[in-house]
């Protein structure tokens, strides 16, 4: 590298296709100034970690949790199965799957305080934000979740993590609807059980239909990981202060409870609502080109030519429409779909459909309002984040978070006392 300040010239070393910020740092003018930085809003290109949980190819469309491709999974694999594959780094032998299933299904009660807890939000709270503060409030529970030094620990933590994800979304959403919350019931697999706390009324035994346990199986799959995203980062970052588990996954609920994150499905249902029926969509389609309009669902920061993901919920977007009905929303989205693949200016653009595109459609079907659709997400991304957060506190060259910035305000400011300023 050349400084084109001074002419010197320095070799910096290139690993896995990557530089140190600290190499950079070496490149300055002189010693009293200090060395270069790397200006990177919104970290589009600088490398936090190093992690072998997820693997993405954006310009080839792959998406790997540890090593396995996505699409085998959401086929022959199951929830459980891939939360145990992100977490431990391996997939489970018979008696490793059952004693984690055991597990899980045995911690998924809340403590009764906990329940009080939730029953305090006004009834209009938002789901997402009732959870956010559930989650946090585990670690004054788990007093001992602070000992993340202790590899037993960590475990327990997580076991109860992902067990009472479920409990919690569930209750949060009977919150909202006035409704008497509903308690695990341990003879259920793991998304049965969540489908029963959600809707089960005043039936003895409640009973889901096997495709919609499927498909919502499915999509807590396809949510699980998803590399180094927003609230990922900010698992990560909280977590490296050392903090209790709890606490860094509630950070990243927070991060999730973003428009721009999580909430990219619920904005293409009102995009669909607004288009109203498909003779309005070349109309729309020409704002979108004009600038009037913003299509929704279409296009990734990461995927540069097609989101796998998005194949495989359109097939459990046809699963689930068997048995609640067809939205009438689907035309529409299927037509646009049609029209935005062929239509050069979008073919050019690389936008295509993404996760969000059709899974917006299926929670609805679900009967799941809007508010919930986030809550759905973090439940599936919880394994994710906690393997995530696994990685962190076993990696040594981790630190505390602590970015840089470039500081642009006022220097060498006098003060001049409250006195003399006010008599002006």
């Amino acid at each position: 590298m050349r400084d084109n300040r001074t002419g010197q010239e320095y070799d910096v070393p290139i690993v896995d296709g990557t530089i140190k910020a600290a190499d950079v740092g070496k490149i300055r003018t002189d010693e009293e100034n200090p060395g270069l930085a790397v200006y990177d809003p919104g970290f589009v290109n600088t490398a936090s970690c190093r992690s072998s949980v997820t693997y993405i190819d954006g310009e080839k469309g792959i998406l790997e949790y540890r090593g396995y491709p996505i699409e085998q999974l959401a086929e022959h694999s199951n929830f459980l199965e891939v939360a145990y594959l992100l977490v431990h780094g391996h997939l489970p032998s018979k008696a490793e799957y059952d004693a984690w299933e055991h597990e899980i299904t045995y911690h998924t009660f809340v403590h009764e305080n906990v329940k009080g807890f939730m029953e305090g939000f006004r009834y209009d709270a938002h789901p997402m934000g009732i959870l956010m503060a559930s989650v946090g409030a585990l670690s004054t529970f788990y007093p001992e979740s602070r000992n993340i030094s202790d590899a037993d620990n960590r475990h327990m933590q997580i076991v109860r993590m992902i067990a009472k994800m479920p409990t919690l979304g569930a209750w949060a959403f009977r919150n909202a609807q006035g409704k008497p919350y509903v308690y695990p019931d341990n003879e259920l697999s793991y998304t049965e059980n969540f489908l029963a706390m959600l809707f089960k009324m005043s039936e003895k035994k409640f009973e889901a239909d096997e495709r919609l346990v499927k498909a919502l199986d499915v999509l807590f799959i396809l949510h699980a990981d998803h590399e180094q995203n927003c609230s990922t980062n900010a698992v990560r970052s909280v977590g490296s202060s050392q903090v209790d588990p709890y606490s860094a996954v509630a950070a990243g609920i927070g991060a999730l409870y973003g428009p721009l994150h999580g909430g990219a499905n619920e904005a293409v249902l009102r995009m669909l609502r607004r288009i109203g029926s498909k003779e309005n969509i070349p109309a729309f389609i020409e704002g979108v080109k004009n600038g009037n309009e913003r299509l929704m669902g279409f296009g990734h920061r990461v995927y540069k030519n097609f989101d796998p993901r998005a194949t495989i919920i359109k097939k459990a977007c046809d699963d689930v429409f068997e048995v609640t009905g067809v939205n009438p929303l689907l035309e529409i989205a299927k037509e646009l779909e049609k029209i935005a693949l062929e239509d050069e200016y979008f073919v050019k653009r690389k936008l295509y459909p993404n996760v969000d595109f059709y899974s917006g459609l299926i929670y609805e079907a679900f009967q799941f309002p809007p508010e919930m659709f986030t809550v759905l997400f973090a439940i599936g991304r919880t394994p994710g984040w906690l393997a995530q957060w696994l990685e962190l506190v076993q990696d040594k060259e981790q630190k505390i978070a602590r970015p840089k910035q470039i500081y642009t305000g006022d220097r060498g400011l006098d003060f001049v006392p409250a006195a003399e300023r006010w008599k002006q």
